[in-house]
């Protein structure tokens, strides 16, 4: 009872509430806890009591009022899926169309070598109007577009042609003819790569080339490779080959193979293994320029000495396919 008489003698009009916030945790807490400090002065009004409220936090719930009139928790939605619009198909352009147009004109030219003259009329044709849309005016300033091996896939260049005939030849066949460019090293090696029934070979031409204006380059060959021929352990002969118009029979020739394959076998690694042979190129005729008339990622035509032309497909285009 004493302490209560003493706590009557305290003013209680400096009654002040300091709440504190506690660290809050995930567990539920009890109810809210309240205490009392008091502070004693020398006069009445300078006491005062403090009460301090201790809280925790506690999990918040939604209600909603039902149809009843009764109070439920609120649900909550599932998530919707959102369907992602798919891009439309790209429409070829027009450039696209061009280039696929003077692809299939090749077909069954032999790079240039069987066109008629009707044909050669509609390939100049479709260069032209493709020359005329160039994506690229500065080719030479575009060197990481130059970079990389290009397959010859049309010329007018009758240089080119007694070698692209010697694929009419039996047995031979021009696999590829191919112009790869080093841009970092302003290199050029020019590769034929022919085959036959018993081996594969290639002959390639080594050069230099600088820059003369925004689509020219001077081209200065030093060197050419005739490769080793790789000969094939196992032969295969067709049937019959044609030539002269005429078809020859090559059956009395298999069993003829057959005595012989092991030593063709042995042969071919003995050869297989030998270096390439390598010649200079020094006479003033080893040099020759170029013009880019047209460049973009898989397809460039180019014109030459004499007014040649040459369409070159990027190795790994679509264009290549059949």
């Amino acid at each position: 009872m004493a302490s209560l008489s003493s706590l009557n003698r305290f003013s209680f009009k400096n009654l002040s509430f300091s709440p504190i916030h506690p660290q809050f945790t995930s567990k539920s807490a009890p109810s809210p806890v309240i205490s009392f400090r008091f502070t004693a002065g020398k006069a009445p009004e300078s006491s005062r009591v403090s009460v301090v409220v201790f809280s925790k936090a506690r999990p918040v719930s939604r209600i909603r009022a039902s149809s009843e009139g009764e109070w439920e928790p609120e649900k909550k939605s599932p998530p919707v899926a959102v369907a992602e619009e798919e891009e439309p198909p790209k429409e070829p352009t027009e450039i696209d169309l061009l280039k696929k147009r003077l692809v299939d004109s090749f077909y069954g030219t032999n790079r240039g070598l069987n066109a008629s003259s009707e044909t050669r009329g509609e390939i100049v044709e479709l260069i032209t109007q493709l020359e005329a849309k160039n994506p690229t005016p500065a080719p030479t300033e575009a060197l990481t577009l130059l970079n990389g091996k290009w397959i010859l896939a049309y010329t007018s260049f009758i240089g080119l042609y007694p070698l692209l005939s010697r694929g009419t030849l039996p047995l031979l066949k021009v696999e590829e003819i191919s112009q790869t460019i080093d841009s970092e090293n302003f290199t050029v090696q020019n590769s034929v790569l022919f085959s036959g029934p018993l081996a594969t070979t290639s002959f390639s031409t080594n050069a230099k080339f600088e820059v003369r204006s925004p689509k020219r380059v001077q081209i200065k060959f030093e060197e050419g490779i005739i490769g080793t021929p790789q000969l094939t352990d196992s032969i295969v002969l067709p049937e019959n080959v044609e030539f002269l118009g005429q078809k020859i029979d090559l059956t009395p020739l298999k069993g003829w193979i057959t005595s012989v394959q092991d030593t063709a076998s042995s042969v071919a690694k003995t050869i297989s293994s030998q270096p390439p042979i390598k010649f200079s190129l020094t006479n003033r005729k080893a040099e020759s320029w170029l013009l880019t008339t047209y460049l973009d990622e898989e397809l460039r035509i180019s014109r030459g000495d004499g007014g040649s032309v040459f369409v070159l497909l990027k190795e790994g285009s679509s264009l290549l396919l059949p």
